[in-house]
């Protein structure tokens, strides 16, 4: 588990536009399976002029039964649940193969809806070309639900970044 807090003064926009700006020089595009953080990731990036050039598609799969529809292993969130590193490496590779992206990136987990249980999250950036999966299990420190989204999206958006 790692507790993270947020780095340094970078605003998402200047992530974003970093990524979307590498991207278009590497010609590769991206593509996002969100269910805890509910397009967030997607509507950060779209908030940059070009984006359309790298982010092939998006999708919210908030239940369980789009997560299956989309391709995410049935015996894999019974065995593992919902919330775990297997269901987001699956998330990233089926959205990743759907869009035929570079790059697939899986978000899962809970915020803390549920009493007496920290907010979790488990991601998996794929990156085709290597079939390296980079994963990762956050635990947010901010209280409000969009403020854990924000500071989900600037860590995976600085790993991405990282990783291109």
């Amino acid at each position: 588990m790692n507790n993270f807090a947020k780095k340094g003064k970078i605003k998402m926009y200047e992530l974003c536009e970093k990524i979307v700006k590498k991207l278009k020089e590497q010609n590769k595009t991206i593509a996002f399976m969100e269910s805890c953080t509910g397009g967030f990731l997607a509507n950060e990036i779209t908030n940059i002029s070009g984006a359309s050039d790298i982010l092939k598609v998006s999708i919210i799969t908030y239940s369980n039964e789009y997560k299956i529809k989309f391709g995410i292993n049935e015996n894999t969130i019974k065995t593992y649940t919902v919330y775990s590193i297997e269901t987001a490496k699956e998330m990233a590779k089926k959205i990743s193969d759907f869009a035929n992206s570079n790059i697939g990136v899986g978000i899962t987990g809970e915020l803390g809806n549920t009493i007496n249980k920290e907010p979790k999250v488990y991601y998996t950036i794929y990156l085709k070309k290597e079939n390296k999966y980079i994963t990762e299990i956050l635990t947010p420190i901010s209280g409000e639900r969009k403020k854990m989204k924000e500071e989900i999206a600037k860590k995976i958006f600085s790993n991405i970044l990282e990783k291109i």
